[in-house]
């Protein structure tokens, strides 16, 4: 019932991420799989997908919305939203393995990432998942401040990202994951003709 309603709010705060949190749970999962984590591991991941987007409910939504780049106060405010996430669901005790996924989602492999500027195995392992199949729901989205990127020029920037932004070892997995066609059956069919 908490998760429902979290999810849906999440979604009436930001229009343009309609069904990003199912997507990303979903692709998550079967990463994971791929990577060869245990049936026990994978609730946490589903609720941390769903979750991972939970502190934007503390932003304000003209930054959410903004139909153009953001400015340098604009982007801290997003950069806050792993924190407040964080602080959101820590006392709910249904809620709380979803923490690592919420909190270090936009941490970087080469540690320069937020808020913490983890970096490498210091990021959880789902954080790390999360991470690359979050980038990439993003990237094949339409933003107010952008269109979509195709398929083709997302999957090049996750593949441009392994060893940088992302764990190579999920890159690797994601872009096996996709060449079998595995991810691509869990979108929409107007994100495949992008």
């Amino acid at each position: 019932m908490v998760l429902a309603a979290l999810s849906q709010a999440i979604e009436a705060r930001d229009p343009y991420t309609r069904g990003h949190s199912e997507r990303v749970s979903s692709l998550a999962q079967v990463v994971a799989r791929r990577l060869g984590w245990k049936p026990s591991r994978l609730g946490a991941l589903r609720l941390g997908g769903l979750l991972h987007d939970v502190g934007k409910l503390n932003l304000d939504a003209a930054v959410l919305r903004k139909p153009g780049p953001l400015d340098e106060r604009e982007y801290r405010e997003i950069m806050r939203h792993p924190v407040a996430g964080a602080k959101l669901i820590r006392s709910i005790e249904a809620l709380q393995p979803a923490l690592p996924y919420v909190l270090f989602h936009h941490e970087r492999w080469d540690g320069h990432g937020y808020p913490s500027g983890r970096a490498r195995e210091l990021i959880p392992t789902g954080a790390r998942i999360v991470a690359v199949v979050d980038a990439f729901d993003a990237m094949i989205s339409k933003r107010p401040y952008r269109p979509p990127l195709t398929i083709r020029e997302a999957i090049a920037e996750v593949r441009g990202g392994a060893g940088s932004q992302f764990d190579p070892g999920v890159v690797k997995a994601f872009l096996r994951l996709w060449s079998e066609g595995e991810l691509a059956r869990l979108l929409p069919d107007e994100r495949l003709s992008a």
